[in-house]
């Protein structure tokens, strides 16, 4: 990778759904042999995923500078609320290949995520907004979150997912609050538990 960015063909380079352990020996090895560190992990992060931003990549971050570039803000599509009644057709949980994702719909912690999703669409109408733009914005809130990529398939959604942006100044932390009580999921690091 140093040899791609000393011959300009990229400007920085990351990681991707790697331990925290993996990172931190690249980073040792990088600097051992003078060559050129990661900058961020690419981590999956929404309502439903956490444990790795909130956690684990704080701790590099303080440690060594890693930033995080998250995915999948709206947990494949689960977080739209499109799969309130069902999947359905032409939706990705339909498609050959996504079985694993229509298990994981139809399954008991699917059905509870659901329900949670209805109540969080209750806040989201509370503030304005719609539910994507609601668990775009909680992403965003992040202090640890350099980024959010998003994966829109088409032009209205996309438009709908930047609209996240306005939501941001909205989300105080009486209404993160409420999110996290709703969500019930809020991981504790080790530092967390000692305070």
């Amino acid at each position: 990778m140093t040899h791609v960015i000393n011959q300009g063909m990229a400007m920085y380079w990351g990681t991707s759904r790697w331990t925290s352990m993996e990172i931190m020996e690249a980073y040792s090895v990088a600097r051992q042999f003078n060559q050129i560190p990661p900058i961020c992990e690419q981590a999956e992060y929404h309502m439903f995923q956490r444990e790795k931003v909130e956690v684990q990549l704080p701790e590099l971050f303080h440690k060594i500078g890693i930033g995080a570039m998250t995915w999948s803000p709206l947990a494949c599509g689960i977080i739209s609320g499109k799969y309130n009644s069902g999947i359905p057709s032409f939706s990705r949980a339909s498609l050959k290949g996504y079985q694993w994702m229509k298990d994981k719909i139809l399954s008991e912690e699917g059905s509870r995520q659901q329900v949670k999703l209805k109540e969080l669409k209750a806040i989201a109408e509370h503030l304005g907004c719609t539910l994507p733009q609601l668990a775009i914005a909680w992403c965003l809130r992040n202090e640890g979150v350099n980024s959010v990529l998003l994966g829109a398939s088409r032009t209205d959604q996309l438009m709908e997912n930047i609209g996240a942006i306005q939501v941001l100044p909205k989300l105080s932390l009486s209404i993160v609050s409420e999110v996290d009580n709703l969500l019930g999921n809020k991981p504790y690091s080790k530092k967390d538990l000692r305070s």
